[in-house]
């Protein structure tokens, strides 16, 4: 069998190396228009800071190896120029010989990726503007910072690449802005745990503006919306790809409405002998039954391996996929995986969540730090659909836990019940999961009542009462500033403080002692009582970044992220 695959990066690489291991006979080509194939992409931004200390470390493998070890064809500055269904041929142009061929095809397969977006803003013509896609880029933009003059970069875009950017050339000592037109970076997480990332970028020194766009370039300076002017010596533009389907719509196979190409659970294209897989198709999101486009590599090179497989007629078992995704932004590690409470309001799923503050390890072991950890599940059934973690401690394994029950449709009772690995220097006995699970299982069964962090601004701007259960030493430290300090250690002696016609609104640090309050005041006949989720702690990281950006009135004494 002939197999031709266009795109060499980890779909095509991938479905040449699996080809290969089926079948030691078959003729594989496999053509990229760049002078690369197999790089690491996802390791891009990190050749920024140096961390990737030359630009040849991002390249894999390399045409000769993938011939001597393999017996694979890759050919580099090929582009495939037009593929022609009726007699499976596809027309190539050699870039470096500028000149044009055939190849045959039994089967083929798409695996062109997807392209940056360059947004077209009066002016960018001007601009000293880069992109982060492939190895020339990165290799562009480290030789221009070789060459100074260049100190002050805006990255525009806020997603996992901006992000990471952005991230990377503070580290190396760049003056950095960051411009989002949303009004938050980093969608795969909730507004509520993105502050903690915006509050880190921000107290690192990046000047992160967000819910703003650029309006117009005057050189490399942007002119925003909303008049501000961010002046800087080159613009990195990171607001996101489109699939590269050019080939595909232009042959006629089925695309989508954003561009991206349609295929079956055997990442067969509309054409049976022709398969595409990674960022140029769009996938089935194994929670919402939808479709949908997911840039990452991961399923890419899980795509490619069943694309293979099909071709040699051995079965495929598409579960479908969910989104599991990190990303490290200097001191913080974070992790999400599954839907948002952002996407369940979308699809109008019945949910709640549980968000809590446990310490990664045993408070007493060195390096034990606080860990935000949400956890979205459906309501009344319990089925867990989504988690996002954030520390400075292993945030990714406790989402690979939970990206693992979502793939087995298990609920808060399953991942109350998992046995994980435990001692004091890696953990605590009842691990994060754990413990947002029996926090869930006591709002499913109607144990307590909660609040979100979110709505905490409204609470007291509204004169709510508020009462802080932590010990008198910790409320003159900071706290809310109408809060009332009645600790948990003081409660039943002074249950006749307590208003019985009001709602009460009850926080500790991190909602483990306000829980217990709840439960205290329950039992001695107080009705309307209500755990704030997160509590002061999570008040604080909520709270500060808008507060220092927009310049508006704290709602607390001082902040406490400790």
């Amino acid at each position: 069998m002939k197999v031709l695959i266009v795109g060499g990066v980890a779909g095509g690489a991938g479905t040449a190396a699996r080809v290969r291991r089926l079948d030691e006979n078959a003729e594989i080509i496999m053509f990229d228009k760049g002078p690369y194939v197999s790089y690491s992409n996802c390791c891009l931004p990190y050749r920024l800071s140096g961390t990737v200390k030359k630009t040849d470390s991002l390249i894999m493998s390399t045409p000769l190896k993938f011939e001597r070890q393999y017996n694979i064809q890759a050919r580099v500055n090929n582009q495939v120029l037009s593929i022609d269904r009726a007699n499976k041929t596809v027309k190539v142009k050699d870039l470096e010989k500028n000149q044009e061929y055939e190849e045959s095809y039994d089967k083929l397969l798409l695996a062109t990726g997807a392209d940056a977006i360059i947004l077209p803003v009066p002016g960018i013509e001007k601009a000293n503007l880069f992109t982060v896609k492939t190895v020339p880029d990165v290799a562009r933009i480290c030789e221009s910072l070789e060459m100074g003059g260049m100190n002050r970069i805006t990255v525009i875009g806020g997603g996992f690449i901006g992000v990471e950017v952005a991230v990377n050339l503070k580290e190396a000592g760049y003056d950095i802005s960051l411009v989002e037109a949303a009004p938050q970076i980093l969608s795969t997480y909730d507004y509520d745990m993105v502050q903690i990332l915006q509050k880190e970028m921000l107290d690192k020194g990046v000047n992160l503006i967000v819910g703003d766009r650029a309006a117009s370039f005057d050189g490399s300076n942007i002119v925003l919306e909303s008049g501000k002017v961010v002046e800087g010596d080159a613009v990195i533009m990171a607001v996101g790809v489109r699939p590269d389907s050019t080939l595909a719509g232009e042959c006629g196979l089925e695309l989508n409405d954003k561009g991206a190409i349609v295929v079956d659970a055997n990442y067969r294209t509309s054409d049976p002998d022709i398969y595409a897989v990674g960022d140029v198709i769009e996938v089935h999101n194994a929670i919402t039954g939808k479709p949908q486009q997911l840039p990452l590599a991961g399923p890419a090179q899980k795509q490619a391996r069943q694309a293979a497989d099909h071709m040699y007629g051995r079965p495929v078992r598409n579960t479908g996929f969910i989104g599991s995704s990190c990303i490290k932004v200097f001191d913080y590690n974070a992790a999400s995986t599954g839907l948002t409470a952002a996407q369940c309001e979308k699809e109008g799923i019945k949910y709640d969540y549980v968000y809590i503050l446990p310490s990664d390890r045993v408070g007493m072991m060195p390096g034990s730090t606080p860990m935000h950890y949400k956890l979205i599940y459906e309501v009344p059934t319990g089925k867990v659909l989504g988690a996002q973690a954030i520390s400075k401690g292993d945030a990714p394994k406790r989402i690979d836990i939970v990206a693992t029950l979502i793939k087995f449709g298990g609920t808060v009772d399953d991942l109350r019940d998992l046995e994980l690995c435990y001692a004091p220097p890696f953990s605590t006995a009842k691990d994060a999961g754990n413990n947002a699970a029996l926090v869930a299982g006591n709002l499913l069964q109607g144990t307590f009542k909660q609040v979100h962090v979110d709505q905490v601004r409204s609470l007291v701007e509204s004169g709510a009462y508020i009462i802080d259960v932590r010990e008198p030493n910790e409320y003159a430290l900071s706290h809310i500033r109408t809060a009332v300090n009645i600790p948990l250690s003081q409660l039943r002696e002074r249950l006749d403080e307590i208003p019985t016609d009001r709602l009460l609104y009850l926080h500790c640090r991190s909602s483990q002692r306000s829980y217990n309050a709840c439960l205290c005041l329950q039992a001695h006949g107080f009705k309307d009582v209500y755990n704030i989720s997160g509590s002061y702690l999570g008040i604080s990281f909520y709270e500060y970044f808008n507060d220092v950006t927009q310049n508006r009135e704290p709602i607390v004494t001082d902040y406490n992220f400790n």
